[in-house]
């Protein structure tokens, strides 16, 4: 996944290609466009990902959980229903 590190290096790399010369503000230009690429991207952090990810698999523990008990509790209901009909 590209970061801002990556882009840093990128541009770092593109710098040294135009050193000295008129060029260097092609250097700001490539990393202010690859941002702003990148800013239009619907993406998120890897970090950002992980937290979702684990708030999806704690979400879905609380879910299987409460569909047992419902199976529970609808095994009880009919089980009542039967002995008191």
């Amino acid at each position: 996944m590209i970061n801002s590190h990556t882009l840093d290096d990128l541009a770092a790399r593109i710098g040294k290609l135009f050193e000295g010369s008129p060029a260097k503000d092609i250097e700001k230009n490539i990393k202010a466009v690859l941002q702003s690429g990148l800013a239009r991207l619907d993406v998120v952090t890897r970090q950002e990902f992980d937290v979702q990810r684990e708030v999806l698999a704690r979400t879905r523990e609380k879910l299987d959980a409460l569909e047992a008990r419902v199976v529970v509790l609808e095994a009880r209901e009919s089980t009542a229903g039967r002995a008191g009909g």
